[in-house]
């Protein structure tokens, strides 16, 4: 999955406002962790399940969702609270799911029924929040567009003062309150923010910030509904201290949950993506055990001590029991990691990220060239891999063996 297959889909869609009347197309709950969140329990609630239906209450009371949400969002149990503050929650992005055309609802009774339309897309936004921005991003511009208002924003975006940003404001209000159900300027407001900042993010402007024009560029930071995640926290490391020293003072993988429970969703991916289209054999090929199950989702660099890239797929490799704990950690020590191994590792996965970019176009793409790149650069903490030419996977070779 691209930005262009993306595009090709939310191009067979016209999303235009002045004719779906639909002001729910975003909302206050929709940022890219919780949309990325929810579509993650959606595909977890419908895996191996042959009837791919479900409501919002299906979602929110399912084991998993209950388990991730009570931990990350510090939301009291959903089975114990009223309906209203979950509805939103989970009602909000799975309307937006629905709007875009991913998901299909149908009213039945009081509520809906909603059933998967692209899998592909679903499944593309859950794997991670970096997915569901791109997504979101690509959605919100095709949407601004079609209701013939994204000229408005390109005209904030160039001019980024004070007046072209009510100037937007005012013009985004006006045509909401004339076009939907919506009639109130604070929830346009609000909702507004949810449209404005993502864009602002993905080309480095001024947004909102508490209903005014913000003082800087809006980060992914500010669009997060939950903590801010470990990149962009390390993204201001203080010069004269090194990265090491910077980490020693952060919380561990293990004291966050929204980093556990990425690492837990990353290491599911990966473990799904093998077992169907791996047929769940080891990455490291080794004639001993290439009859075996790679049921051990291992990290390259451990989570431990590079805890930037714990969740990203591109440190995760499928190994079997044996390779797990016998080669890639001396003497059983999950502690300790072999080095040997460990470059076995990298030379394994740069050939499982090189065949799913390139060469095998019947499997959905799951990884990401940058964000390898991101991973060698942080695990050997040397920046020369960034440059390297994109998908020039023999550069990387050429770099990786320089540290072994």
């Amino acid at each position: 999955m691209d930005n262009e297959k993306i595009q090709q889909f939310l191009d067979e869609h016209d999303y235009d406002i002045r004719k779906t009347h639909n002001g729910r197309w975003i909302d206050q709950k929709c940022t890219m962790d919780v949309v990325c969140l929810v579509s993650d329990c959606i595909v977890e609630y419908t895996s191996g399940k042959n009837n791919k239906s479900f409501t919002v209450n299906d979602i929110w009371y399912n084991d998993y969702t209950v388990d991730n949400v009570q931990q990350i969002f510090s939301k009291p149990d959903p089975t114990k609270k009223a309906s209203n503050e979950y509805d939103k929650y989970f009602g909000q992005p799975i309307k937006l799911l629905d709007a875009a055309g991913v998901i299909h609802g149908e009213k039945s009774g009081h509520g809906y029924v909603y059933t998967i339309v692209n899998q592909e897309i679903l499944e593309y936004i859950s794997f991670r929040e970096r997915n569901s921005y791109n997504f979101l991003c690509l959605y919100i511009e095709k949407v601004l567009k079609d209701s013939c208002i994204y000229r408005a924003f390109e005209y904030f975006f160039r001019l980024q003062d004070k007046s072209s940003f009510k100037e937007l404001k005012d013009t985004y209000t006006e045509f909401t309150i004339h076009n939907t159900p919506i009639n109130g300027t604070t929830e346009c407001g609000r909702i507004f923010t949810k449209v404005l900042n993502p864009l602002a993010c993905k080309y480095k402007k001024c947004g909102t910030e508490r209903g005014h024009l913000s003082k800087d560029v809006i980060t992914q930071d500010m669009i997060m509904y939950n903590q801010r995640n470990w990149r962009d926290i390390l993204s201001e490391k203080p010069k004269d201290m090194t990265r090491e020293e910077f980490e020693k003072t952060l919380p561990k993988p293990d004291e966050d949950y929204m980093t556990t429970y990425r690492i837990n969703r990353a290491k599911r991916n990966l473990r799904r993506f093998n077992d169907k289209y791996r047929s769940g054999m080891t990455e490291v090929s080794d004639e001993r055990h290439n009859l075996d199950l790679a049921t051990q989702m291992h990290h390259i660099f451990p989570a431990s001590d590079y805890p930037a890239i714990a969740d990203y797929m591109e440190n995760l490799i499928a190994l079997t029991p044996t390779q797990h704990f016998s080669y890639a950690h001396p003497n059983n020590n999950t502690q300790y990691i072999d080095r040997a191994y460990q470059y076995l590792c990298l030379l394994a996965k740069t050939g499982s990220i090189r065949e799913n970019l390139l060469e095998n176009k019947d499997v959905p793409i799951i990884y990401d060239f940058y964000l390898y790149q991101t991973v060698l650069s942080t695990g050997l903490e040397s920046d020369e891999f960034f440059d390297v030419e994109e998908m020039d996977f023999d550069g990387l070779l050429n770099k990786i063996e320089k540290y072994y």
